[in-house]
């Protein structure tokens, strides 16, 4: 019998019947991402290239919240969605197929979707998007009503343009989890990340910590960066990631997962969503680096951004496989003995998950 991914709560033991309703909340814009991948090589100007895969499945911030339904937490998202046929798919996507709860979001009349179109290839991607921003709503506030009381709450900060609902949710007990994305000033100045000081986790990638810190190493960047944040993390591609408790002055570092990596897109919202989890679980801080940059590792391996997102049925079938190899399990790899205690102790065959399929729909089930 396939584990059922919604069966396992990784919050069954910190919950109780005060709790909020939901766990996560997050907002931001869904785009349509079509994606390319069996690219050999970047498409050359004057010259028509042909892919050997393709998919389709909602992106953007649809990344990140069905990376934190498929691991078991209970996801509100705020967002606008067009009255198009990518906005209904988009929405019955994440609705119906992912369980997210999408009360604070709305359909907005005349508006189309926003599309992304990613190029897959050399283990890196290339983008092209086109959209309009979405009209505001009636009255003054950003959602039809305060963000809803949670547990936590992740944002992507932007230099220079503080997110009143980042403090809302704060000052409601929150527990704010921040990336952020490239800084397009070329100013990279810390002081511009105001809702920083409502964050109890950063997690920036090298490159993006090192401008901000005018460091030269992650590390350091890291240390740096837990001087204005409790955790920093930064993720650190095929070198994996490294954390700092600026309030106990922990530090752990975890090897990234060696895989033949299909598609990138969506990887750091999944390492997100992962250490999201953990943490909320109260797992100790290397667990947390450790199961973040498997679920990364997960990810790649499908095509697409938020259909490639792993869920705890993947988990389970990794961590019986490699326990199933000739020979015991490959150097480093005990470091995942945690999750004996996390998942059942039979073994389980992969289940089908939804995956990104090189269509919109069909008018007929296959």
């Amino acid at each position: 019998m396939a584990l059922d991914p919604v069966a396992l709560d990784p919050l069954s033991r910190v919950r109780a019947a005060s709790d909020p309703r939901c766990d996560v909340f997050l907002t931001g814009t869904v785009f349509l991402d079509i994606i390319f991948t069996g690219l050999d090589s970047a498409p050359v100007r004057g010259t028509e290239s042909w892919a050997r895969g393709m998919g389709q499945s909602p992106g953007g911030v649809a990344n990140m919240a069905t990376a934190l339904a498929r691991l078991g937490l209970r996801t509100s998202l705020a967002a606008a969605f067009g009255d198009d046929f990518y906005g209904e798919y988009c929405w019955d996507t994440l609705e119906q197929g992912e369980g997210i709860d999408l009360t604070m979001s709305r359909t907005i009349p005349g508006w189309h979707s926003p599309v992304t179109v990613s190029m897959a290839y050399e283990g890196e991607r290339t983008m092209v998007s086109h959209g309009h921003e979405a009209p505001p709503p009636a009255g003054s506030a950003p959602f039809p009503h305060c963000p809803p009381r949670v547990r936590a709450a992740v944002a992507s900060l932007e230099p220079g343009r503080p997110a009143e609902w980042i403090a809302s949710a704060a000052g409601r007990g929150a527990r704010i989890f921040a990336d952020v994305g490239w800084d397009d000033s070329g100013r990279w100045d810390l002081a511009g990340l105001e809702d920083l000081s409502y964050c109890e986790a950063f997690l920036p990638n090298a490159g993006e910590a090192m401008r901000y810190t005018r460091t030269d190493c992650p590390r350091a960047a890291a240390r740096a960066l837990a001087e204005h944040v409790p955790v920093a993390v930064v993720t650190m591609g095929e070198e994996g990631s490294y954390a700092v408790d600026g309030r106990t002055g922990e530090t752990a570092e975890v090897p990234a997962i060696a895989v033949e990596a299909l598609d990138p897109t969506g990887a750091g919202d999944v390492y997100v969503a992962g250490f999201v989890t953990g943490t909320l679980a109260g797992w100790p801080l290397a667990d947390r680096l450790a199961f973040a940059g498997l679920t990364a590792a997960l990810s790649v391996q499908e095509f697409g951004g938020s259909l490639s997102a792993p869920g705890w049925a993947e988990v389970a079938h990794w961590w019986h496989a490699v326990q199933a190899l000739p020979g015991g399990l490959p150097l480093g790899l005990e470091r995942y003995a945690f999750l004996d205690a996390l998942l059942p102790g039979q073994r389980h065959a992969a289940p089908a998950r939804r995956r990104a399929v090189p269509t919109i729909g069909f008018r007929n089930a296959v």
